[in-house]
């Protein structure tokens, strides 16, 4: 039986040894096909930090590959299985479902995840293995574990959340080693935590985590007032970790073109900013419940003010905001933040259970940047002129849910030493918080 499986094999440690060698098992001849740096930028891999040939020799020097091949594009599996007479085709199980296409060429089989590697196994100095925990359960942590696997170096090693049985679902779901039954032994096990808790709750655990000396990478909003976020990033200079919010827009790299061409100048001075971020929300969720600081600015405006700041700067003259609460709700519904700069004007709407269209639009004194919705996932924008031939299309990749662009960014801060990333500066999250506390004490209701 002939038996193939692929994968990256970048920064090759126990997981990888004990992958391989059940893919053996299944047969008496097995194949591994190793990606190109190239294919894992197609398919959205983040972070590869070995060449091809470190990472062939990687596999070779583990003795259980018969053969290694080369993966180069998108389709060549049904291709190799039919030129190598392949009878298994071999994958982790965190690609459940996702391969079944080829069952009409061969057995399709789904490894489960080995569990019970120590974390010295894992993680030595020189691989470089980021070994992440997850606080809290919610559907945004779903996501991100999905995202963190096309992340090279980065381990989610297990999860908590107050309530014990969403953990240990959680757990289970994600084939995940560790279902802690404290914060406390979740920062144990783990470098560096990623805090997905209720809104009010990240500061507390944040802090928690920079005191046990983990890196934190901090759900949006990190705080809801700017004292909190000064005190976070004190806190995390003097412990010598990295704190990094996580508003995945910000590290996606067409949201990051598309404000370097908007202040490059092409469309003159930028004199005008439109950020809209709606959805439509109705039920007994978080969003809507008061207790938990629901409404659409605390929930969504981190966007719409992300595009503000990069675009026009921290220096504003004026700020105000109007929200709308209808009668018998308890949290805004909508809201708009309207910013008087210098030599220009802005505005971020939000909107739960209100409709609007997610665009940006950029003005400038030549010509304006359009990027359809949903913005904050930038694929897509136009420079547009007043001569129309002028006008301009740029395409971007914005793989998935965008989460692994953070990850990544996260990831790299802590191997590099870095502090602070351009991506989203430390004083730009101070400025969001105090934008963000002034709407939401400051802003004009009716309803």
């Amino acid at each position: 039986m002939r038996v193939i499986t692929y994968g990256t094999f970048d920064l090759f440690h126990e997981g990888h040894v004990r992958l391989l060698q059940r893919a053996k098992d299944l047969g008496d001849y097995l194949i591994v096909a190793v990606t190109t740096e190239n294919f894992d930028d197609a398919r959205g891999k983040l972070n590869v930090q070995q060449s091809l040939m470190d990472r062939i020799k990687n596999v070779q020097d583990s003795g259980l590959a018969d053969e290694v091949i080369i993966e180069e594009y998108e389709g060549q599996k049904v291709n190799d299985i039919q030129k190598y007479g392949v009878d298994i085709f071999a994958i982790g199980s965190d690609w459940l479902g996702k391969f079944d296409y080829l069952k009409d060429y061969c057995e399709v089989v789904y490894l489960e995840r080995t569990k019970g590697i120590s974390s010295t196994q894992l993680r030595n100095e020189d691989a470089g293995i980021l070994r992440l925990g997850v606080a809290g359960t919610g559907r945004i942590a779903h996501r991100f574990v999905d995202e963190a696997r096309f992340v090279s170096g980065v381990d989610i090693e297990g999860a908590w959340s107050r309530d014990a049985e969403n953990v240990k679902s959680f757990v289970d779901k994600h084939e995940l080693d560790l279902a802690a039954g404290s914060f406390a032994e979740l920062l144990d096990a783990c470098d560096a935590v990623y805090v997905a808790t209720p809104h009010r709750t990240h500061v507390d655990y944040a802090l928690q985590a920079i005191e046990a000396g983990k890196h934190v990478l901090c759900e949006k909003p990190m705080a809801l007032t700017e004292a909190d976020v000064v005190r976070l990033q004190a806190a995390a200079e003097a412990a010598d970790v990295v704190l990094m919010e996580a508003i995945k827009t910000a590290y996606s790299p067409g949201f990051q073109r598309m404000v370097a061409v908007a202040r490059s100048g092409s469309i003159g001075d930028i004199r005008s900013v439109d950020a809209t971020f709606t959805k439509l929300t109705t039920g007994d969720v978080r969003e809507l419940d008061p207790s938990q600081d629901g409404g659409s600015l605390a929930e969504l405006a981190s966007y719409p003010l992300l595009a503000v700041v990069k675009l026009l700067g921290e220096d504003y003259d004026e700020v105000r905001t109007t929200a709308f609460q209808p009668a018998g709700t308890d949290v805004d519904l909508y809201a708009r933040i309207d910013f008087r700069y210098p030599h220009a004007v802005a505005s971020a709407r939000t909107g739960l259970g209100v409709k609007a269209e997610g665009d940006l639009v950029i003005g400038g004194t030549r010509g304006y940047l359009y990027v359809p919705a949903p913005w904050w996932k930038t694929e897509y924008f136009e420079a547009r002129f007043e001569n129309q031939s002028d006008n301009k299309k740029f395409y971007y990749k914005f793989d998935g849910d965008g989460l692994r662009y953070e990850i990544a960014e996260f990831s790299s801060m802590i191997r590099r030493g870095e502090r602070e990333t351009f991506r989203l500066r430390l004083s730009e999250s101070q400025w969001l918080a105090r934008v963000l506390e002034l709407a939401r004490t400051d802003a004009h209701v009716f309803g």
